[in-house]
């Protein structure tokens, strides 16, 4: 089994700073992209910013300049660092991980349980 084990979200005030962190743990062969996504009430989820295991970085336009995203392969953790946060970037953020198991030819897509941005003065 897979879990992927999000934290850091919160309520902070606009122009502050948050760093969420995801750790992914289980029967692990190998972790290829790992990312974030957000879904705002009434939005789609939509990606904020996506890093391959080689340490490319993609980032939505929206977040571009503000956002950083980071992972520690020995430890199986990818981070997103947010800086300069807007009311607009309140959301529920989830982690994604593109993760091959143990004993498997095939490469799965896991989510996280999602954690809450508030950006509110």
């Amino acid at each position: 089994q897979v879990q992927l084990v999000e934290s850091g979200g919160g309520l902070v005030q606009p122009g502050g700073s948050l760093r969420l962190s995801c750790a992914a743990s289980g029967s692990i062969f190998r972790i290829y992209s790992m990312g974030w996504y957000r879904q705002a009430p009434g939005n789609q989820r939509e990606l904020v910013a996506v890093i391959t295991s080689g340490g490319s970085t993609n980032y939505a336009d929206s977040v571009k300049g503000r956002f950083t995203i980071s992972r520690d392969n020995a430890s199986n953790t990818v981070y997103l660092q947010m800086n300069s946060l807007k009311p607009e970037d309140t959301a529920v953020y989830y982690c994604n991980a593109d993760i091959q198991k143990y004993g498997s030819s095939w490469r799965h897509g896991y989510w996280g349980q999602g954690t809450q941005v508030t950006v509110s003065s």
